[in-house]
């Protein structure tokens, strides 16, 4: 597969919608404006628990969310920022992504990591296990997931980039040299500068060229001035996150930014 095109000013930007402590209205609200604005890509989390504040709070899950998200925007990507793997067989899994693909007109990610949240997994019956048994279960999904996607009928739309994230110096970055076209990573600045170098070196290892990898960081509401930092990190893709009542001006920060480069 290959790695999704990005804006033609070198940078992309987008925002990850949190539906926690939210409605499908408001989330629905945000996205068509999101979409509206020029964002390149939207987001949502794929947890089914609040991960932060009230941890009875509204809370909505992302795979059917992002049908919706398909289907009410046109120009955005969208994806789950990440998928945990343990949640789905990786058949289904590689199913879902592609059908969405298909409702978004070729637009979507597949985005997955080895999951960490611990309540997900004992309210919804998965084995938590080790961090290590999550990497062997990620690494064994992979291949089965791109050998479903090359069998489906009809294959996706678009490129529908696979993405992996996780800051794994051993384990995940190696996955990402060999099997991702897209990598996520948190700030700040020093921090995807030095996995970057990381992953390059796995890319050296594995004999894949670093540059095929779309690099993107997700980053909070009051780090999005002076995108240029990340950019000289080596990000391509710099990403938002924000909650209800979704506020969308560092989104547009962003968005300036990028446009400005061009």
């Amino acid at each position: 597969m290959a790695r999704h095109p990005s804006h033609p000013s070198g940078l992309s930007v987008g925002c990850q919608l949190q539906p926690q402590d939210t409605s499908v209205e408001a989330l629905r609200d945000a996205w068509r404006r999101a979409d509206a604005m020029g964002a390149d890509s939207i987001w949502v989390w794929d947890h089914f628990f609040p991960l932060f504040g009230d941890p009875d709070a509204t809370h909505f899950e992302a795979w059917t969310l992002l049908t919706a998200m398909a289907a009410d925007t046109g120009h955005a990507r969208i994806g789950t920022m990440v998928t945990g793997n343990s949640y789905r067989n990786p058949e289904l899994l590689a199913d879902m992504a592609r059908t969405v693909d298909h409702l978004s007109g070729g637009r979507m990610y597949l985005a997955v990591g080895a999951g960490w949240f611990e309540r997900d997994y004992d309210e919804y019956g998965y084995e938590f296990g080790t961090v290590g048994s999550r990497l062997r279960q990620l690494e064994a999904d992979l291949p089965r997931m791109k050998a479903r996607l090359v069998s489906l009928n009809p294959p996706p739309v678009g490129p529908m980039p696979i993405m992996i994230g996780g800051s794994g110096r051993k384990v995940t970055l190696r996955l990402v040299a060999e099997h991702a076209d897209a990598w996520n990573c948190f700030g700040p600045p020093g921090n995807v500068a030095e996995l970057s170098a990381v992953l390059d070196n796995w890319c050296a290892e594995v004999g894949r060229d670093p540059a095929e990898i779309e690099r993107t960081v997700c980053i909070g509401q009051d780090d999005v001035e002076d995108v240029g930092r990340y950019l000289d990190a080596g990000a391509d893709h710099v990403i938002v996150g924000t909650g209800d009542p979704f506020d969308l001006d560092p989104l547009q920060c962003l968005i300036d930014q990028r446009d400005a480069l061009c």
